[in-house]
């Protein structure tokens, strides 16, 4: 898959670009935006992430989708450097990632952020608190998992020290 506009391309992340992800990561990390990840988890997740490059193949964004159940997926670690900011790049990394979890044959796509004005404009609805987001049995299911994104997504107590204050938001992803 690989989208462009103007002089932004977005194409599947290579392990080469892991680093320059990294470096993008750090401010946001640092003002705990993002939860830092350690290096052998992001080279693990490679085929998850689509970044977003200028006209000179540099890394400028970032994103994931991780597949948490049959129909489940959610949007992770997505960010933009701040020089890109505003210029479309997280709309263009979204989108891609949006057709990437329709492929895959998602039907919904949750994700937990600070920036719930994006990701409304882009169809995703706050999670209320004790919402059920997935059928008794699947929840019994996921709560298997050693994956803290899904127990993000769970809204687990044991997680909530993690969330940093974000929103759990989720979008149903149609045709």
């Amino acid at each position: 898959m690989e989208i462009q506009a103007s002089a932004v391309t977005i194409r599947q992340a290579r392990t080469q670009d892991v680093r320059a992800m990294v470096a993008l990561m750090e401010p946001l990390i640092a003002r705990r935006i993002l939860l830092g990840k350690d290096l052998v988890d992001l080279y693990a997740a490679v085929p998850e992430f689509l970044v977003a490059v200028d006209a000179e193949d540099r890394v400028i964004g970032y994103g994931a989708v991780h597949v948490m159940w049959e129909q489940l997926g959610e949007v992770r670690t997505l960010g933009v450097s701040d020089e890109w900011l505003g210029k479309g790049v997280g709309h263009l990394l979204l989108s891609a990632l949006q057709e990437r979890a329709r492929e895959l044959g998602l039907e919904q796509l949750f994700c937990l952020t600070f920036e719930t004005r994006f990701f409304e404009r882009h169809g995703f609805s706050p999670v209320e608190e004790n919402e059920s987001l997935v059928a008794v049995e699947v929840y019994a299911e996921l709560l298997r998992s050693t994956d803290e994104g899904i127990a993000e997504f769970l809204d687990l107590a044991r997680v909530k020290p993690n969330t940093l204050g974000n929103t759990r938001m989720i979008k149903r992803l149609l045709e």
